[in-house]
């Protein structure tokens, strides 16, 4: 796999440690480039034994892509190809850190993930049902001028997918801040006035949290809350992970979210 970088692309492969950041534009080669600097890390011998190179990019297509370029750049080098190095989504990271040590985070050894199919029709039954049970809660949201056949048809037709998407967001960003459903409770109780949408959202959660828990299961999300405390749970935990790990390049940074910054800068260290 003949690779002849050009200019900016040899700084990037003249890293040898510390933290590096690359601004790349789609179609600049970023993906060879990343693939390249891990095998002449690998090559170059920095690397004990029991320890990788960890690629973390965003999808899983993107992993097989790493997987097959590092493989192939190591063989030319006279090296056994899929060792010294190992790629995953950052979801895929966040569950071998929960799946080594599932007592930290607070789940069972054989917890179940669902994936964002299952993840989704959960959600929706969780709104459809608090909107059967609140069928009138959302008018006041409503144009007053409406006709009362007009309002309905906006109920049976947009409101349960409206109300979905609302409740998508909202359990979204309450994971990202890491806020449970008990807690965002607690808050809505204590305020001076209500706040519906608020308490729609937090109603709609809580289900969908209780759906996923009598599933014995966690959703995405939860996977990247859950590695977060592993590692802030244990310091010898998250010390063997440095050691395994000693070099880690991300791809596709900008689409990180907060929660998952965290973990790699928790891995990376000082």
């Amino acid at each position: 796999m003949a690779f002849n970088p050009r200019p900016k692309q040899r700084e990037v492969l003249a890293y040898r440690s510390g933290k590096m950041g690359v601004s790349a534009v789609p179609g600049s080669g970023k993906t060879q480039t990343l693939s390249s600097l891990a095998a002449q890390i690998i090559a170059s011998g920095v690397l004990d034994d029991d320890q990788e190179v960890l690629i973390v990019t965003l999808v899983n297509s993107a992993v097989d892509n790493f997987r097959v370029r590092v493989s192939l750049m190591i063989e030319e080098q006279g090296l056994l190809p899929n060792l010294g190095f190992r790629v995953r989504t950052l979801h895929g990271l966040a569950h071998d850190i929960v799946r080594e040590r599932p007592g930290l985070a607070g789940v069972e050894g054989n917890f179940q993930i669902v994936d964002e199919r299952v993840a989704d029709q959960i959600r929706e039954q969780a709104a459809h049902a608090w909107l059967r049970s609140h069928p009138y809660d959302l008018d006041e949201y409503l144009d007053p001028e409406l006709d009362e056949g007009r309002r309905d048809w906006l109920r049976r037709e947009h409101l349960p997918e409206l109300v979905d998407g609302i409740a998508n967001a909202y359990i979204r960003l309450a994971k990202d801040l890491q806020v449970t459903p008990e807690m965002l409770q607690e808050k809505l109780d204590s305020l001076p006035v209500p706040l519906p949408l608020a308490e729609m959202g937090a109603a709609i959660y809580t289900d969908y949290q209780r759906a996923l828990a009598y599933r014995g299961a966690v959703d995405f999300d939860d996977l990247i809350r859950l590695a977060l405390l592993c590692l802030h749970s244990d310091p010898d935990y998250l010390e063997r992970l440095r050691l395994r790990w000693p070099y880690i390049l991300e791809d596709e940074a900008q689409d990180s979210s907060r929660l998952q910054e965290e973990i790699l800068q928790l891995l990376a260290g000082d």
